[in-house]
């Protein structure tokens, strides 16, 4: 009987305290909460390719001692450009080439000039605020020039390769961390220069300058991530 009775109490009171633990505070910590990475933040710096496309106008000077002509070239200019930019704290400093195919052409009755490809290396200076830019750009300007001088019967084409100075301005606005879109213009002057032509039977002195309006596209890539997190437990 007195076996029986200290079973009974064992059990009563192991049931009573597996209860009692049962219900006590899990004391167990919750795993550290890790947050997500900040986005990172927008810079100008990186290299970046990209397109532009506008029109070009112009003024085109022939004098052969006889006679001076000046006209008017025109016409649509586009191609693309790569590029790499710095920027420290709000001013951006960068070196951009570009090279364009183009329509610009004009004429008189006995010459005529034609730019079927130019391009440029030129250093580009700007302020930004945030992800708008506005700068300022110079530097060598290259071209090929053909130009033509006619009489009755006879018609003379030469090719001339020529380096000058260019400079200008524009606006740029970054999309997103990669996209950007622009509008700018540009002055160019390829210098004096002169060509021997048959049909005039002398030197030609000649003079190109060109003016231009476009808009682009740049593509900025990822030269850095954003910094990594690091969780303190």
């Amino acid at each position: 009987m007195l076996r029986k009775i200290l079973m009974s109490t064992v059990i009563f009171f192991g049931a009573v305290g597996a209860a009692w633990a049962a219900d006590l505070p899990n004391r167990k910590e919750a795993p550290a909460y890790i947050p997500p990475p900040p986005p990172p933040v927008f810079t100008w710096t990186g290299l970046y390719v990209g397109g532009q496309v506008g029109y070009q106008w112009g003024r085109s000077t022939a004098n052969n001692g006889l006679n001076y002509e000046s006209i008017s070239p025109s016409g649509v200019v586009g191609g693309a450009h790569v590029g790499y930019n710095y920027q420290v704290a709000q001013f951006v400093f960068g070196l951009e080439g570009d090279v364009n195919g183009s329509s610009y052409h004009g004429s008189t009755f006995d010459y005529s000039t034609r730019e079927d490809i130019n391009g440029s290396i030129r250093g580009r200076v700007g302020v930004a605020w945030d992800r708008a830019l506005i700068y300022g750009t110079g530097g060598v300007a290259f071209a090929n020039f053909k130009n033509s001088y006619s009489m009755p019967g006879f018609v003379d084409t030469l090719n001339t390769g020529r380096v000058g100075w260019t400079v200008g301005g524009g606006i740029e606005y970054a999309i997103d961390n990669n996209w950007s879109i622009r509008a700018e213009y540009r002055y160019t002057d390829y210098g004096h220069f002169n060509q021997f032509s048959p049909v005039v039977a002398g030197n030609v002195s000649r003079h190109e300058t060109d003016n231009r309006v476009q808009v682009g596209f740049s593509y900025k890539f990822d030269m850095f991530g954003p910094t990594p997190v690091v969780a303190k437990y």
